[in-house]
């Protein structure tokens, strides 16, 4: 992992999503012969999650990854009230319990990781390694190909939809150029992990009764909305993180 690290920034990050979608994509027949669902996504999620910490802690990366409180006062990201209103997207129709409580162990184990492995590779390892020549492609880049991402869940036997699948990603595009525009602007990846996380977690206890085609067309506009509002005023309203803190590579120890 140094070895890689030092040679190509860049490479170690798509590696690293290379590994990420292969894992998550071979765990969901296992979930299945095992009989618990996400049983091997939580174990293999563990897993990457200890490895990658590892490795940012060993080696004294974890300020420039965002694993630090932000530089920016609270108030300036206007407490991050949009992002806890984000984060309860998942219950606006309810909350239900969807499933036996080791399925629902598992899920949420899974999910938590999730939430940190991708906005760390994303959002940290992508973002930063592109940043080195150009904010703004590092911005676009890492943004939309964590959306353009989830279409491996048509594919990697997940039983996503289309429809569904094709919100995901117009959600998860908007959502990157946010938590990106926090990480960039505050300098910690703590808040879009944290909302990342609930968002995902708190999809285990979503009530499908009665959620009809519109309701969860109203639900993702507003979510839209809302994403593209608040990364607008912090667009607008924030300093750009120092350069040194986006292009310095600091040698591993």
């Amino acid at each position: 992992m140094k070895k890689l690290y030092e040679k190509n920034e860049l490479t170690f990050a798509i590696v690293w999503i290379v590994i990420y979608c292969i894992l998550q994509s071979f765990a969901n027949p296992l979930n299945e012969k095992i009989g618990i669902k996400y049983s091997a996504s939580a174990v293999f999620s563990i897993l990457q999650t200890i490895i990658l910490f590892a490795f940012i802690r060993k080696n004294d990366l974890l300020k420039r990854y965002g694993l630090c409180k932000s530089s920016v006062p609270a108030r300036r990201f206007l407490y991050y009230v949009p992002l806890i209103i984000l984060a309860t997207g998942n219950l606006w129709n309810g909350a239900a319990v969807n499933h036996p409580l080791s399925d629902m162990v598992c899920h949420m184990a899974c999910m938590l990781c999730v939430g940190f492995i991708e906005e760390l590779l994303f959002r940290g390892f992508l973002f930063k390694a592109i940043a080195k020549d150009n904010i703004k492609s590092a911005i676009m880049i890492s943004s939309i190909t964590f959306g353009i991402g989830h279409l491996i869940n048509l594919f990697n036997g997940s039983g996503m939809d289309l429809v569904n699948n094709l919100y995901q990603i117009c959600l998860a595009i908007a959502v990157g150029f946010l938590f990106v525009t926090i990480f960039y602007r505050g300098g910690s990846l703590l808040p879009c992990i944290i909302t990342h996380s609930v968002i995902n977690t708190l999809s285990s206890f979503a009530n499908e009764s009665g959620y009809t085609a519109e309701k969860q067309m109203i639900h993702g506009l507003v979510m839209i909305l809302i994403t593209v509002a608040y990364t607008l005023i912090l667009t607008k309203t924030l300093p750009k993180m120092p350069e040194q803190t986006v292009f310095k590579l600091p040698k591993l120890k």
